[in-house]
């Protein structure tokens, strides 16, 4: 009875890391769903040139990046929408929350319950975007800001709470 014990160790193990890389996959497939609908399955368009070489960077396999490529094409479900949620967090900080959704109120609802929960709350539309800069496919933030331990700690928690969302692709910051 020797194996038993370490094929159990092994067992759980494996199963955590497929649970996250399944999470991250998933995010990864909706972004190329999203992309090939704009582009209408012609891979040469820069966008979802970008997403399969971001998925491929992951080490998706090609047969996942093919399958949301045909079901974008073929698919005429609920369209994906890439939507910008606005909020401050710990110290006063911005936060933007970039999420892609086929259904805004269920996203916007799961945010707010997470902001929520950390004594949080969405900000209008345009109130803490003025502290970043889009550049390609990502915000860079133009001001920071200085963060006590404590602030940290809670910033932390809350974007690790948002990145675990299905529907949030990521979360930026002006936190030095």
């Amino acid at each position: 009875m020797s194996g038993h014990n370490k094929y159990s160790k092994i067992k759980h193990i494996k199963a955590k890391n497929d649970a996250q890389k399944s999470k991250h996959f998933g995010k990864l497939v909706r972004l190329i769903t999203v992309e090939a609908k704009k582009a209408h399955g012609n891979l040469s368009s820069p966008g979802l040139a970008a997403a399969i070489e971001k998925a491929r960077g992951e080490n998706m396999p090609n047969d996942t990046i093919d399958r949301a490529i045909k079901k974008a094409t073929t698919d005429n479900s609920a369209t994906m929408e890439s939507i910008i949620y606005e909020t401050y967090g710990p110290g006063g900080i911005a936060i933007l929350i970039e999420a892609l959704t086929d259904n805004k109120n269920k996203a916007a609802q799961e945010i707010k319950h997470i902001l929520a929960t950390h004594g949080f709350e969405l900000a209008s539309p345009g109130s803490a975007s003025w502290a970043f800069k889009k550049d390609h496919a990502t915000w860079n933030a133009t001001t920071t800001m200085s963060l006590e331990d404590a602030d940290i700690e809670l910033l932390t928690k809350l974007v690790e709470k948002l990145e675990e969302n299905d529907e949030v692709q990521a979360v930026f910051t002006n936190a030095e």
